[in-house]
């Protein structure tokens, strides 16, 4: 049984979301228990903020490219039943 792309997108929506906060969660408690000084804890919660920055943009992007190529694709198909039935979208 196939799933509906709402589910599908929903699955993925929540999967991305358990692994950033899993990602940013782990990052903090490495951080905070390592023994460093604190101008070195701040710089390394810097790197780690930029570096989650630029994996949400990677991952939100693909998810808006994936949805922009449904959308396409469902408005092909409408157009094509349109045509076929002989009606003008």
């Amino acid at each position: 049984m196939e799933k509906s792309n709402d589910t599908k997108s929903n699955n993925t929506g929540k999967i991305v979301t358990a692994a950033l906060i899993g990602a940013v969660v782990g990052g903090a408690i490495g951080i905070l228990f390592a023994p460093d000084k604190g101008s070195k804890t701040r710089k390394k919660i810097m790197d780690k903020g930029d570096q989650l920055k630029d994996t949400l943009k990677e991952k939100f992007s693909g998810l808006i490219d994936s949805a922009e190529k449904e959308e396409s694709d469902l408005k092909k198909k409408v157009e094509e039943n349109f045509k076929n039935d002989g009606v003008k979208a």
